[in-house]
């Protein structure tokens, strides 16, 4: 057993074999941002936000499985992650959290909860999703870093394609009275994300 194995059973409750099972479908090259690194980022929030959490086995396994299919010339990765993670986790985890930790893996597709939410799960898909996002909040390098991956897992677009379509992506997230979702993502990320997304458009705009 490897020692990136280990690791990851002591960050999840969920059987090792799965985890390492997810962790090698988080791989490949065409992966640059959205790797194991990504979930293992997640996890390593998911002590911090426990006690908030109505099911929090359920966020636990929307975190390791919302990635585990992503290919970006496609633009159903998340409703296919969703499906492969119904096959995947029924069984291994009661019903009821099962279905809402693919109702979280879904709602990644618009960053939106089901309008069919109890309070409590859409309180938990507030939570994950700004979980999600933390990036954006995150130092300079490691932004910087997340921005350098997301064009390389984009460079099949041209670079004059690429810079308009994700400045008005960031000028969406901009435009929005809160980037984050629940007070906890709120509280801890939402100034620093502004100013990371201000620099990144800034960058986009004005770079030869």
């Amino acid at each position: 057993m490897g020692r990136n194995t280990m690791t990851n059973e002591k960050m999840t409750a969920l059987p090792p074999d799965l985890v390492e099972q997810l962790r090698l479908l988080h791989g490949g090259p065409e992966r640059r941002y959205h790797n194991w690194s990504h979930i293992r980022a997640l996890l390593n929030l998911l002590p911090a936000v426990r006690d908030r959490l109505n099911d929090p086995l359920a966020v636990e396994c929307a975190i390791v499985l919302h990635d585990v299919i992503y290919e970006p010339t496609r633009n159903d990765n998340e409703k296919r992650s969703a499906a492969l993670a119904k096959e995947l986790i029924s069984g291994v985890v009661p019903d009821d959290t099962a279905r809402r930790a693919v109702q979280l893996i879904e709602a990644t597709e618009r960053h939106l909860g089901a309008e069919n939410m109890s309070i409590e799960d859409a309180e938990d898909c507030r939570i994950f999703l700004d979980m999600d996002l933390s990036i954006l909040g995150s130092n300079d390098k490691t932004f910087d870093d997340y921005e350098a991956g997301i064009r390389y897992e984009y460079r099949h677009i041209d670079e004059a394609v690429f810079r308009e379509g994700r400045a008005a992506i960031l000028e969406r997230f901009l435009s929005r009275e809160h980037l984050y979702m629940s007070v906890w993502g709120r509280e801890k990320f939402e100034a620093k994300a502004r100013e990371n997304l201000q620099r990144s458009l800034q960058a986009l705009r004005t770079r030869p």
